[in-house]
């Protein structure tokens, strides 16, 4: 398995030269949760999933606990993906990631995503002191089964619930210490999408994200907590087909 492929994941075919959503999973998560998101939007639109190392078939590798360093990374993975037109889409903190990947493939490759979605999380400029890395196993699985996005199959299970914990410390460390540096504001169009009852991100602080790029900016908020988007995909990935592919034409990569 070569580099890029241990990183990038790809469920499904899509339509010669279609547009690609590059997708990053949440704390904890994992590439395939975004399969059925694969499956919703083919063959128009490609879906690519990271696989961050330290969990499923990446677990006997070390963990990257370090958003910007995870993003620079990816990009090196990503080599060969962006020669068409791409979006990114992250929830949690892989939309910290997916931020900080866009500063890397527009300002320093040049290539500028069609869109960025941003959801269920506070904008890079907002910060909290959240210490929940910091805290015995015993309060971490109490955070997760709190947020509801982990499968209760699993947090049922003690043997697999404390095979993923060091992969879900690792990235609530990554999450609540990344700290924004300030630079060029992305030209892409940015959503933040967010759910009405998430404990982790303020529609305020939803809405910072129009202060991070100089192109359009719009908000989106959903009934429910952190992972309002299991309920509410088809809404989302609706949005998304609209977006990338509803004017009948692609969106243009920077040269």
């Amino acid at each position: 398995m070569d580099g890029s492929s241990l990183w990038i994941r790809r469920y499904d075919t899509a339509t010669p030269g279609a547009v690609r959503l590059i997708c990053l999973p949440h704390a904890g998560g994992s590439a395939s949760f975004f399969l059925p998101v694969s499956r919703a939007l083919r063959p128009a639109i490609e879906v690519l999933a990271v696989q961050y190392p330290g969990r499923q078939d990446r677990r006997g590798e070390p963990c990257v606990d370090d958003i910007p360093l995870l993003a620079r990374r990816i990009a090196q993975a990503l080599a060969g993906w962006t020669d068409r037109p791409f979006a990114l889409f992250g929830h949690s903190m892989g939309a910290s990631v997916a931020f900080e990947l866009a500063r890397i493939l527009e300002h320093e490759q040049g290539r500028t995503p069609a869109w960025l979605w941003a959801s269920g999380r506070r904008a890079p400029s907002r910060n909290r002191n959240e210490r929940v890395h910091t805290l015995d196993d015993d309060h971490l699985i109490a955070d997760l089964r709190r947020l509801s996005g982990t499968d209760d199959s699993i947090l049922g299970d003690e043997e697999i619930l404390r095979m993923i914990l060091p992969a879900v410390r690792c990235d609530y460390r990554a999450a609540e210490t990344y700290r924004w540096q300030p630079g060029p504001p992305l030209s892409c169009p940015v959503t933040a999408l967010v759910g009405d009852d998430d404990q982790k991100v303020t529609e305020d602080e939803a809405r910072a994200w129009g202060g991070h790029t100089c192109g359009p900016f719009d908000h989106r908020m959903f009934p429910g907590g952190h992972f309002y988007l299991v309920q509410h995909q088809p809404e989302i990935l609706g949005l998304i087909r609209q977006r990338l592919t509803g004017t009948g034409r692609r969106p243009v990569v920077s040269s």
